[in-house]
């Protein structure tokens, strides 16, 4: 059992685009489902496990929903992460969302990803108003739309967020799913609320399964329960029918929270720990556990984490804030939300739903002796990122030598079966290794641009770098730090495998400038890397 997880094990789907939208991860999207759903509005009233959705609920549903329900049209570009400085072909991609308090709109990050103009269009208006992205968490994939002309804003009316609903309680689904232009509805039950795996911010939170159909187009749209949102639809199981999925209120209210309080959004905390079930007896008694004696034991701890300044490997933690964690890590719901019905979740949800920075207050079993810690909580940022969007990818040119950070979404530049296609050990890495310390990153070559200076240097492409001139690199802007600033005649690379590069470093410079001007490219460093240094330029006049 892991608090964080790299990888899909289920397929699921994100639905919100009817074209391609960025879908990181081992997921991709499914474009067969062109037809609508066989429960939508106007089909006869339907007993389902003894609560009976009618017509006169749908409907009401329907009602409700007119004048908060907006359609989404957003214009993407995503970076080219093996030619990072340019983006690739804008595609056009459309979703739905919903009007929460304070003239805000509520959608899927994942509908917004990489956009370059964003609009949006009431039910029943003609006109399409220019929206802007104000917070958007990849995460939990939510995003806040800002309408300013106030022309739009009449007549339209917010949706109020209501609970978690229980099993088998009904829900109706409105959108803008594919097959048509008009507001669709579809009605379904509440099948499992448990954690899932986000697909487009790989991420494991809190979901709610609903046995509705959720198309592409209807991301982003609510999910009605009497005259509440329950959810947000986002996604489904790919391969199965009528299987789909939304973000619980609990997860929408955290994220609209972070930016009421900070003005930005603020990611999902972390313990930074990796935890073994302890459901052996024999495991159970070798670390000193009495009979009752329930939690789980801590196997990896995330150098950068505050835990890894308290805990240690073979802590076993029984509780978290004083609710007991069983042996396969999960707690009761009824000691976190009271109506819930004996139904379990894992005690990461009670980490994620915490406030960066917050205390949690943990019991843990050392060496036979019970304990209690107070850990600040804090979202972390692995070796790898998982996904970048909304920003160009950072890179640095030195004599046609393409230097990049690595990152997933380079990894999936390989394709749909990137996992296999791309380099064995690189993924590896991606999915495994984590940060020593804060800032570090795992820097390749990604590839050479020939010239007579590189000549020869063409197969160490993809390797990591390990040193510039002895130096231990700790992320792209230290290299670059390092290239910019060397005194010697020969500039040496280390490499991963014990591989080398040694370049005369004035003809290398003079080099620079002739490789960007052969392959067209308008800057040796990314802008990311020069507004650093200019911000670190102003900082240092200031002092």
């Amino acid at each position: 059992m892991e608090e964080t997880s790299n990888c899909c094990i289920i397929r699921y789907v994100v639905t919100g685009a009817i074209n391609h939208t960025h879908v990181p991860n081992l997921c991709k999207n499914d474009e067969n489902n062109d037809q609508l759903d066989d429960h939508e509005v106007g089909f006869e009233e339907e007993e389902v496990s003894g609560h009976k959705l009618t017509e006169t609920d749908v409907y009401a549903a329907v009602e409700l929903a007119l004048d908060s329900v907006i359609k989404i049209f957003t214009v993407a570009s995503s970076p080219n992460y093996f030619l990072p400085w340019q983006n690739k072909l804008q595609r056009e991609t459309m979703g739905s969302g919903f009007v929460i308090s304070g003239k805000k709109i509520l959608t899927n990050a994942h509908v917004v990803a990489d956009h370059t103009f964003v609009l949006v269009r009431k039910h029943g208006c003609p006109t399409k108003y220019r929206a802007e992205v104000l917070a958007v968490g990849h995460e939990c994939d939510l995003a806040v739309l800002v309408v300013e002309n106030e022309e739009f804003w009449q007549g339209v009316n917010h949706l109020e967020l209501g609970d978690i609903p229980f099993l088998q309680e009904a829900v109706a689904v409105v959108g803008y799913p594919q097959g048509g232009d008009n507001i669709s509805v579809t009605k379904g039950v509440v099948s499992r609320v448990e954690p899932t795996q986000y697909v487009h911010g790989a991420t494991q939170l809190l979901a709610i399964q609903i046995d509705a159909a959720i198309n592409p187009g209807n991301s982003g749209g609510p999910a009605i329960m009497g005259d509440k949102v329950a959810g947000v639809a986002f996604q489904n199981l790919s391969g199965a029918e009528n299987i789909g999925y939304i973000i619980p209120v609990p997860v929408i209210k955290h994220f609209i929270a972070g930016i009421e309080e900070r003005g930005k959004y603020v990611g999902f905390c972390s313990l930074g720990l990796s935890c073994q079930a302890m459901e052996n007896q024999q495991l159970r008694e070798h670390f000193g556990m009495d009979t009752g004696m329930t939690g789980v034991l801590v196997s990896k701890i995330n150098p950068i984490s505050e835990a890894h300044k308290i805990l240690k490997i073979d802590d076993v933690i029984l509780a978290f804030d004083g609710v007991a964690i069983a042996n396969d890590g999960t707690v009761i719901t009824t000691m976190v939300v009271p109506f819930r019905n004996r139904e379990r979740i894992t005690f990461d949800h009670l980490v994620s739903m915490k406030k960066p920075n917050e205390k949690a207050e943990l019991k843990v079993l050392r060496d036979g002796k019970e304990c209690n810690f107070l850990i600040n909580v804090h979202p972390l940022q692995p070796l790898v990122p998982v996904h970048q969007f909304d920003k160009l990818p950072s890179y640095y040119i030195f004599a046609g030598l393409l230097f990049i950070p690595l990152s997933q979404p380079y990894l999936h530049e390989y394709g749909e079966e990137w996992y296999n296609a791309s380099p064995r050990r690189l993924c590896e890495r991606a999915l495994r290794e984590q940060p020593k310390k804060a800032g570090e990153q795992l820097v390749i070559l990604s590839q050479v641009l020939m010239d007579d200076i590189n000549a020869g240097y063409e197969r160490l492409a993809e390797l990591q770098v390990k040193k510039v001139n002895g130096v231990e690199i700790d992320n792209l802007k230290h290299l670059c730090q390092l290239v910019e600033e060397c005194k010697e005649k020969n500039l040496r690379i280390d490499l991963d495998d014990d591989r080398v590069i040694v370049l005369d470093y004035h003809k290398a410079k003079l080099a620079t400038s002739r490789i960007l001007k052969r392959h067209r490219i308008p800057s040796a460093v990314s802008s990311d890397l020069i507004e650093s240094e200019e911000e670190e330029n102003v900082a240092t006049s200031q002092n």
